[in-house]
């Protein structure tokens, strides 16, 4: 079991050097260290189940999670526990596949849920692990799992992931790329203006992608061929209200 949150860690990149956010993280780790980590040491295929937790409630996630597994999800909340655990426990032991269940958003998950996880996910005593069990969130899931009643959880989890926010420069350079990406030409955005969204997104991520967004929307209404700082000031009164 491992937790991936977003703070503190070094920043990784893709194929031409560009910094990557969260879900680029994970598509990453699942591409590229997963096939290493399951296929070669434990010589296994492995299915891969990504559920966000801000799509739905906890029963939508059960179901969604039992669907993933390729099974028709039970009515009762206890039937449907036992129809994970046994599609999990035949993917791994009669198929050799390893399921990699991926849970996004593990911040917004209530205590009741986090209990769920550790009964759920709980195979014979924990004497095996036919799964790899990934929890993303943002940095206060850490706090969340520090507290007595889910230390059974915490305690469980062997492998520990921070992402740190990007850099001013880094900021920069990735809204560029994702602009190149985009069919951009020349350099939409001006210095000025990659420094205020550096500077109004903290390095997030998300919310550079959203407030840049928000930019050229704006731009788009105001007839602009450039993004200057003025277009950055009215795209975060924007998102402030």
């Amino acid at each position: 079991m491992s937790i991936f949150h977003y703070n503190n860690f070094r920043v990784i990149r893709d194929k031409q050097g560009t910094p990557l956010g969260c879900q680029g993280f994970i598509r990453q780790w699942t591409q590229k260290i997963l096939p290493i980590f399951v296929g070669r040491v434990r010589n296994v295929r492995y299915h891969v189940v990504y559920f966000p937790l801000s799509t739905g409630g906890v029963m939508d996630f059960y179901h969604g999670l039992a669907l993933g597994l390729g099974e028709e999800p039970k009515y009762r909340k206890v039937d449907l526990f036992r129809q994970i655990q046994q599609a999990i426990e035949r993917l791994y032991h009669e198929r050799r596949i390893t399921p990699v269940l991926i849970l996004d958003e593990m911040h917004l998950a209530k205590d009741a849920f986090l209990q769920d996880i550790a009964i759920l996910f709980n195979f014979e005593m924990d004497s095996t692990n036919p799964f790899v069990l990934m929890l993303a969130g943002l940095p206060h899931l850490q706090g969340k799992l520090r507290l007595n009643q889910h230390r059974p959880l915490d305690q469980r989890i062997i492998m520990r992931c921070r992402m740190r926010p990007l850099e001013k420069e880094e900021v920069a350079g990735y809204i560029e790329h994702r602009m190149k990406q985009a069919g951009a030409k020349h350099p939409i955005f001006t210095p000025s203006a990659l420094e205020a969204i550096a500077l109004q997104s903290r390095g997030w991520p998300r919310v550079i992608n959203t407030l840049a967004t928000t930019c050229l929307l704006y731009g788009h209404q105001l007839k602009k061929d450039i993004i200057d700082e003025e277009v950055v000031r009215m795209a975060t009164e924007e998102m402030g209200d």
